[in-house]
């Protein structure tokens, strides 16, 4: 039994393949030759800030190489973070970075969210929850889209569901009358605004939560909304000095004020 050879191996020139294998290891070297260059050592830091709202309270850094790039970026910082508050701890601020002033970004509130873990907690097997939106005009010219989210002890027919809509819709316009854009994030995070819907809804079934689920900005108005976060100053430190002169100076006021005795 022959075997068939292939004519073209045989035909080859050595030469030629020596030299693929030289170009080849050129290649080699020059590839690994290369410097990868380091994108985070180029990076530059930039410090996050709050806004007036929240007393501009640094939440956080972040990298850019260029400042054009800081622009549009957003980010979720929890009330808890930014007052100290634990019971806020399920509500979530968003902020979007407006403008830079050398290695600080400056943001302006664009809207809130509740974490999905504490929405699924509120919801329960044969209780009706409903989602309502709502836009709403402030009186400094705000647009803000709220969504409350009722929850109701039993389920409830879709025409008491409308009619909540309704009475919804009517109370936040009005409330809007009213205030500025910073009267109504307070009351959204005080819980006074889900109160006042909780009652305005009573006359219809009751109702056993109410929650502002979430809000986004649609139209910025004028101007720069106020704070509404107080500022608690720190107590005074009193001396050792100061303490014994206070002492003394009660000792002697309860003398004078004690009344002498009456001679017989």
């Amino acid at each position: 039994m022959s075997l068939v050879t292939n004519p073209f191996i045989h035909s080859v020139n050595p030469s030629l393949i020596e030299s693929r294998r030289i170009l080849m290891a050129a290649k080699k070297s020059k590839v690994t030759s290369r410097k990868v260059k380091d994108k985070w050592k180029a990076k530059e830091w930039y410090k996050v800030h709050a806004p007036r709202m929240f007393n501009e309270v640094e939440i956080g850094e972040t990298p850019a190489v260029d400042i054009e790039t800081l622009y549009g970026r957003t980010a979720e910082v929890t009330v808890q973070e930014l007052t100290g508050d634990f019971s806020k701890m399920h509500i979530k601020m968003r902020f979007q970075i407006t403008s830079v002033d050398g290695y600080n970004a400056k943001t302006v509130f664009i809207g809130h969210d509740l974490t999905s873990d504490y929405v699924r907690r509120l919801t329960r097997r044969k209780k009706t929850k409903t989602d309502h939106v709502v836009d709403v005009t402030t009186t400094d010219g705000f647009v803000i889209r709220i969504k409350p989210m009722s929850i109701a002890e039993k389920r409830i027919q879709s025409s008491q569901e409308d009619a909540m809509r309704r009475i919804m819709g009517e109370s936040l316009n009005e409330m809007g009358k009213t205030m500025s854009l910073s009267d109504i994030v307070k009351t959204i995070v005080s819980g006074e605004m889900a109160k006042t819907v909780a009652k305005a809804c009573r006359i219809i079934i009751p109702i056993k939560r109410i929650e502002i689920r979430k809000s986004q900005i649609l139209v910025v108005g004028q101007g720069e909304p106020e704070s509404i976060v107080a500022i608690v100053e720190p107590k005074a430190e009193v001396s050792e000095e100061t303490d014994g002169e206070a002492e003394e100076a009660s000792e002697v006021t309860k003398e004078v004020a004690e009344p002498e005795e009456i001679a017989e």
